[in-house]
């Protein structure tokens, strides 16, 4: 129940802080927050399974391990954005940005930052739904 409420807590706060367009460090903590919950969500999962916890549905493993998938996966994402970002503009590289005015260094920064706010977020929406899961399947 604590990885869900944390979750959807920063899927909240992460939608908030994108329609906001701000970059609150608040976020970013609990997002960290979240993804050692889920781990240690894992980390039960496994204790469980060793005690030979048997769930009324199958369906219960998969909703303990996806969680850790969708954290690996939005961290994939994150990076991607960046790259993405760069590749819309013709950039190479984060050295390539830094030969641009400042104020357009501030924008692509602002763009990639905003990108990995929005992945995050979602993955914690998709991460606080699986728990919510795990509770109806255990």
């Amino acid at each position: 129940m604590l990885v869900a409420a944390l979750a959807v807590l920063g899927a909240l706060a992460g939608a908030w802080a994108w329609w906001q367009g701000s970059l609150e460090r608040g976020f970013w903590i609990l997002w960290r927050i979240t993804q050692l919950a889920t781990t240690l969500l894992a980390a039960v999962a496994l204790i469980v399974f060793v005690a030979g916890y048997k769930p009324a549905s199958g369906l219960f493993w998969l909703y303990m391990l996806l969680p850790i998938a969708v954290s690996i996966i939005a961290e994939q994402l994150r990076i991607a954005s960046a790259d993405a970002v760069l590749s819309s503009r013709d950039l190479d590289d984060a050295q390539a940005v830094g030969k641009l005015p400042e104020d357009q260094q501030q924008l692509i920064v602002l763009t990639i930052a905003h990108r990995e706010l929005a992945v995050a977020a979602i993955s914690c929406l998709v991460i606080g739904f699986l728990a919510l899961r795990v509770l109806a399947t255990a």
